[in-house]
């Protein structure tokens, strides 16, 4: 069974509280996800894996990917560049300043040495081809 999660939290209660006229909800209805979330798509092939993450906004020199065996880690420095304009008021800022990390383990040492990363339109591509010599191999019985 799956259970229901609130949209919110103890910010939005804040503001609905002390302005509730000019609450100001996010564009989609959906809360902002945590900063510390790097969202990833893995899949493999017989040759290797691909992943994909989102760290939208981010310029590429602020990405950094290393690989360690079989364990990939993804960190970024997301960097909020605030404009401040005379006579304006900020209501409510949901962007995120800081850096963002995530590190997940694949089932096969990845060969580093031909591992791939391309950025594009705030995804990171990595194409990580299996290591050789690492899978089983069957003995004959003499």
């Amino acid at each position: 069974m799956n259970s229901l999660v609130t949209r919110g939290g103890l910010f939005d209660e804040f503001f609905k509280d002390i302005a509730p006229g000019f609450y100001v909800r996010p564009l989609h209805g959906d809360g902002v996800p945590a900063p510390s979330q790097i969202k990833v798509d893995v899949k493999e092939t017989d040759g290797g894996y691909t992943v994909q993450a989102e760290v939208p906004g981010v310029p590429k020199e602020d990405i950094h990917v290393s690989i360690e065996g079989n364990v990939v880690s993804l960190r970024a420095e997301v960097r909020q560049h605030d404009q401040k304009t005379e006579g304006e008021k900020v209501l409510r800022s949901e962007r995120y300043f800081g850096s963002v990390a995530r590190s997940f383990q694949l089932p096969v040492d990845v060969d580093a040495a031909q591992a791939k990363a391309k950025y594009d339109n705030g995804v990171l591509t990595l194409t990580l081809p299996k290591k050789l010599g690492g899978s089983a191999q069957r003995l004959n019985i003499e």
